[in-house]
């Protein structure tokens, strides 16, 4: 799940989650090569739950922010009380990760803090992330001088849409921050019953709140349930590849896809 994609010199690396249905977490974070379509995994994970706390019941959802001296990697960990909250991990390259602990702490009212998309924008850097809050997820935003934070929250850049695809859930996806009129996120969106499809809004350049946004899903969701009960479509990573867009997303918790876009000449 989860298929966080960027380009490496002449390769492409994927940072992606594998659940064992067997294994006693929610899952561990593995790293791929390929050609942008095609890829093998390593024969190790990449990062495993534990032995802290706070990700000792799973590693999900990564991102990954390359920096002068190296890299970060956001992801969700899962505590053994079943929380979930955004960390990070540090190393000079991919493979030389080590965990730093919570970026973004789950509190009373923004609870589960997950599924983090980071951009350095003028001296400082935002972030988005999601959040539960009264049964709604929603898409939260905060700032911070640097990439590895503490984090300054703000107020969310854009809302549910009550009765439409999107009017109970929404999750963040990832942006294209230099669009012309504004960066464009692909961000995640559910009903009531969990319907999870992606769609795309159009931000301000501080991504402090939304100019455009589509009315109809981009991708739908798929059209029977996954082992899980639902039927989900969720964005995690965009790269701009032979004059296209490729936009990869998870199929039901359980398959990884690419789709193939193109930006209209209107």
């Amino acid at each position: 799940m989860s298929p966080y994609v960027w380009k490496d010199a002449d390769r492409f690396r994927m940072l992606f989650r594998v659940v064992d249905d067997d294994a006693p977490t929610t899952g561990s974070l593995w790293l791929a090569q390929g050609d942008g379509l095609d890829f093998t995994a390593d024969e190790q994970p990449l990062l495993l739950p534990g032995p802290q706390d706070f990700d000792t019941k799973g590693c999900e959802d990564p991102t990954v922010v390359h920096v002068d001296d190296g890299c970060l990697v956001y992801y969700t960990g899962v505590r053994s009380d079943g929380v979930a909250q955004l960390l990070w991990a540090q190393g000079p390259d991919i493979r030389s990760l080590e965990k730093r602990g919570v970026a973004h702490p789950s509190t009373p009212r923004d609870h589960n803090t997950k599924e983090a998309t980071v951009e350095r924008r003028g001296a400082g850097w935002l972030l988005l992330f999601e959040y539960s809050c009264k049964g709604h997820s929603h898409i939260g935003r905060a700032e911070a001088d640097g990439p590895s934070g503490p984090w300054a929250e703000r107020p969310d850049p854009l809302a549910s849409r009550p009765g439409d695809w999107d009017g109970w859930h929404l999750s963040t996806g990832p942006i294209l921050i230099d669009e012309p009129g504004g960066p464009i996120m692909f961000y995640n969106g559910a009903n009531e019953d969990a319907v999870w499809q992606i769609g795309w809004v159009q931000l301000d350049d501080t991504l402090s709140h939304q100019l455009e946004r589509c009315h109809e899903a981009l991708i739908e969701a798929p059209t029977s349930a996954g082992p899980g009960g639902h039927r989900v479509a969720f964005a995690a990573s965009v790269v701009a590849s032979e004059g296209e867009l490729w936009l990869y997303f998870t199929h039901n918790d359980r398959s990884l896809k690419r789709a193939r876009l193109h930006r209209s000449q209107s």
